[in-house]
């Protein structure tokens, strides 16, 4: 059986003009490069994530929120178990390049 090296992201909510996806994922697992659509919101309820785009890297942890502008390359790399929402317009896809 393969092992997912990779965070878990599950729908929540569905709305008329917006979804909310948790992500999910433990120590190390890491989110290949990928883009959405359109701007996404995460918002991480527990742990620490790296993100890393092409001209920059950040981490965010418990309570920080971030702003992914539409099509931009980027990984997720968790560094503490980790625990995240995002918000997107009903349209948007997340994309792996």
């Amino acid at each position: 059986m393969e092992t997912m090296n990779r965070p878990q992201v599950k729908d929540m909510t569905v709305g008329t003009t917006h979804k909310v996806l948790e992500i999910t994922g433990l120590n190390g697992m890491i989110m290949p490069p990928h883009h959405s659509t359109g701007e996404v919101v995460l918002m991480v309820k527990q742990g620490e994530v790296l993100i890393k785009m092409p001209d920059a890297e950040y981490k965010i942890g418990q309570g920080d929120v971030s702003i992914i502008p539409a099509k931009k390359e980027h990984t997720l790399t968790v560094l503490k178990e980790l625990k995240a929402l995002v918000i997107m317009a009903v349209e948007s896809e997340i994309q792996f390049i």
